[in-house]
């Protein structure tokens, strides 16, 4: 039997050097190779009418959309917002000679103007033409 004495064993020590080499290379992978995309959102310049005003004419007919998507006709409201309801109210204007006008509020959604497209094409209305702004002199 071996009596004899050992050593005292010193606490083994972990290096941290080589640890800390090997996350900044994970670090660096990761920050090269992931996507830092964000949602992308389409920037839409809407066209100004740059034209000289036309003249009011009698065949025309005026179908106003506002912000929350409620119509006028002629300057007169109509109940609904649905497409059968404007076809209905525009279905006693309907002639070959008539112009449909679409004046939409520029808050007023998309679906609201193609209602409106829908409904003169229901009705049989073919010369239709959106209402624009003239742009502002100086710029702004």
């Amino acid at each position: 039997m071996n009596f004899r004495q050992r050593k005292p064993t010193t606490e083994p020590e972990i290096n941290l050097i080589p640890f800390i080499d090997v996350l900044l290379v994970v670090l660096i992978f990761l920050m090269l190779t992931t996507t830092w995309s964000r949602l992308t959102e389409i920037n839409l310049n809407l066209p100004l009418a740059d034209s000289q005003k036309q003249k009011d004419r009698p065949q025309q007919i005026v179908l106003t959309v506002n912000a929350q998507g409620q119509y006028t006709l002629n300057k007169s409201a109509i109940g609904g917002t649905s497409v059968s309801a404007l076809a209905s109210a525009l279905a006693p204007l309907a002639s070959k000679e008539v112009t449909l006008v679409i004046s939409a509020d520029a808050q007023a959604t998309h679906q609201s103007v193609v209602n409106a497209m829908e409904a003169a094409r229901r009705t049989g209305l073919s010369q239709i033409t959106f209402a624009t702004q003239s742009p502002d002199p100086s710029g702004s």
